[in-house]
């Protein structure tokens, strides 16, 4: 199994802080007539975007030396990139055709925030610059704490 380099799990983390915006950009596209799924999944994308520039800073204070215990990591990382939510480096999200309600749609992003949080603790485990991942990683557990609340208060 081809391993990651610390620069590629960081890469990807930028790619999924992308689909994130992506992804929250349709869905609330898609579900535009619904004000508070609108506002939510609109809120969640602008995050994505400031996730995103900070992990480009991080990739930029780094240097090309690998962590220690590296290849347990990169396993790590490596199978949770290939999961159904980042299918392989070279994909993106799967089809978003399957989300038709907006019970899916808030079922789909929980999954999606709960996969990278994960991704986000083995990134942390890695870097030297913890704060940084910390500071992401509160925010994502408040993208699944707001997808929680908005599900418990609208969806039936």
């Amino acid at each position: 199994m081809e391993r990651f380099s610390i620069r590629e799990v960081v890469e990807q983390a930028i790619r999924t802080e992308r689909l994130g915006y992506e992804f929250y950009t349709t869905i609330a596209h898609k579900f535009e007539k619904n004000d508070g799924l609108k506002r939510l999944f609109e809120t969640l994308s602008r995050k994505e975007l400031v996730h995103e520039k900070m992990f480009i800073e991080l990739r930029d204070m780094m240097g090309d030396e690998e962590p220690d215990a590296w290849a347990d990591v990169s396993e790590y990382m490596r199978a949770i990139v290939e999961s159904e939510f980042f299918l392989g480096r070279a994909k993106s999200l799967p089809s978003l055709d399957h989300v038709k309600t907006v019970e899916d749609a808030v079922r789909f992003a929980m999954g999606f925030e709960r996969e990278t949080l994960l991704y986000f603790y083995g990134l942390r485990d890695a870097v030297k610059e913890k704060d940084v991942v910390d500071e992401i990683i509160n925010e994502e557990k408040s993208h699944i704490m707001w997808l929680a609340k908005f599900k418990n208060s609208f969806i039936q």
